[in-house]
């Protein structure tokens, strides 16, 4: 399967100033810009983000563009911090493609964005907290 390379609309620990950020895309990328995500709310986790898929929300984050020699290990190396495997029941995130806005201008532009799995997203709704606004950093706490 031909993965299309896309940048990766970034919400939590992969943001910028974040610890995570530092680990996997410091000297990886080569654009790095708030953006949002429509349609969408963002949970609290055990020290990470979730963003859920719901109508009507807005997650606030970046737009990362990877360098493109460092695209194919730099997905591995996501899908493997965000405990996603294509198909696999037990996932806590899903990647998708989705629209995502750019802060600067305005634009839409289609990005990779790990949600929550079904099954975490269902918890989350019936029993979760959801950050007000929004903006993972806005709520403070720790990284993961």
């Amino acid at each position: 399967m031909i993965v299309p390379e896309l940048p990766f609309f970034v919400y939590g620990t992969l943001r910028p100033g974040e610890v995570n950020h530092g680990v996997f895309l410091h000297g990886r990328t080569r654009a790095e810009e708030p953006a949002r995500l429509r349609d969408a709310v963002l949970y609290d986790g055990p020290g990470y983000p979730y963003a859920v898929e719901e109508p009507g929300g807005a997650v606030t984050g970046d737009l990362v563009t990877a360098l493109p020699e460092t695209y194919g290990h730099l997905l591995a190396e996501l899908d493997r911090l965000e405990e996603y495997r294509p198909g696999d029941p037990r996932n806590l995130y899903e990647r998708v493609a989705r629209e995502v806005v750019r802060g600067g201008d305005g634009r839409s532009v289609r990005a990779w964005v790990y949600v929550a799995a079904p099954a975490v997203a269902a918890g989350l709704r019936a029993r979760g907290k959801p950050i007000e606004g929004g903006d993972w950093r806005e709520r403070g706490g720790p990284a993961r």
